[in-house]
């Protein structure tokens, strides 16, 4: 797995040269969430589908 700095400097790159700071940032977010997504993942750190819809049933 690439460290944050590496996989968000792949991002800016890839944008165009006519993004915004606004792109810039929403890619950044998306990257730290995948990532963070995928350690939870890794700790164990889910609920199941069932679950899931078990909670939002209760809403």
């Amino acid at each position: 797995m690439n460290t944050l700095k590496q996989e968000a400097l792949t991002a800016i790159t890839q944008l165009p040269e006519t993004a915004d700071v606004d792109t810039i940032m929403y890619r950044l977010y998306v990257i730290d969430k995948v990532m963070k997504g995928r350690q939870a993942i890794e700790k164990g750190e889910t609920i199941s589908a069932e679950d899931l819809t078990l909670e939002i049933e209760s809403w």
